[in-house]
């Protein structure tokens, strides 16, 4: 487990199913967190070194996203640059931010400007992928500039965010992704997602 995110993070070695498993058995048992409690409890689980308590923290927030606004924002960018690496930093993108900002539009000039333009690469990445749940309602302006802005990144992360974004976007409008892989200088990496399932 540790290999496979390039020695970045110590495991306990709990597999996903199992842990999911726990987590639901003390949930079930303590119930979750209050709304108070849950900024505590994150930064608590983020504050020791083994992955899978990071892994559950995100779970706990995604089960809370529901219940989240804008106001909450701010300790969603706290998680996503703490111990940032892809697997908590895109479920924190897409299933919390992006859950937020799509029931909360009023908030997404901010927020979008605020992590697209971050010296962050995973803030960076954060604003290319937070609609990647949208489908219809994705503002492909918004999605199309915040790529446009990072295109000529090196960082992998970056290109495989872009790629990952229009692919998803691919799903519900293929026209307008194929329009603007073919009008733009993509990275081979990028493109080549964006039009894998073309």
């Amino acid at each position: 487990m540790a290999a496979y995110m390039k020695g970045h993070f110590p495991f306990v070695g709990i597999k996903a199913p199992a842990r999911r498993a726990l987590q639901r058995a003390h949930w079930d048992e303590q119930g979750p967190p209050s709304m108070d409690d849950l900024p505590a409890v994150l930064r608590s689980a983020f504050a020791q070194p083994e992955r899978e308590l990071h892994y559950a923290a995100t779970d706990l927030l995604v089960k809370h996203a529901g219940k989240l606004g804008p106001q909450h924002l701010p300790l969603v960018e706290e998680l996503i640059t703490t111990k940032s690496w892809w697997d908590t930093v895109d479920a924190l993108a897409v299933h919390v931010a992006g859950s937020i900002l799509k029931r909360h539009p009023e908030a997404v000039e901010e927020w979008n400007g605020r992590w697209a333009g971050s010296a962050d690469l995973w803030l960076n990445r954060t604003a290319i992928l937070f609609q990647n749940r949208w489908k219809d309602d994705t503002d492909r302006a918004l999605l199309f500039a915040n790529i446009d802005r990072h295109a000529a990144s090196k960082e992998f992360f970056i290109r495989k965010a872009i790629g990952w974004s229009l692919r998803e976007l691919g799903k519900t409008d293929p026209g307008a992704v194929l329009a603007f892989v073919q009008a733009r200088k993509l990275s081979p990496l990028s493109e080549r997602e964006a039009v894998r399932n073309l």
